[in-house]
């Protein structure tokens, strides 16, 4: 089974997005941040199940779509999985995956 692991710049996007929902409604953040989280633990067992982004020299850097949010991973040699970040589909990720 392969190691996942969060950037700290991931788990800041998704306090943050936590955040901001919270404002409003507290258990719909929870729901959405707890969804984040198990659908990103279903790349331990299936690294590949996300579409290709680009290529790295680490590895791959895919997408894994958990409804209006994208979690971007890098996919290294060893099926190791790096958490880049979570995007709401609205933002332009290149600005932010450099």
């Amino acid at each position: 089974m392969a190691i996942l692991r969060w950037a700290p710049e991931a788990e800041d996007w998704l306090r943050a997005i936590h955040e901001y929902i919270a404002a409003d409604n507290g258990r719909a953040a929870d729901k959405v941040v707890g969804g984040i989280l198990a659908r990103a633990r279903v790349l331990r067992t299936y690294p590949r199940i996300g579409q290709l982004y680009r290529n790295e020299p680490e590895g791959e850097v895919r997408l894994l779509l958990y409804g209006h949010y994208r979690i971007a991973y890098l996919l290294r040699a060893n099926d190791d999985i790096d958490v880049l970040g979570v995007f709401h589909g609205a933002m332009e990720m290149d600005n932010y995956l450099t």
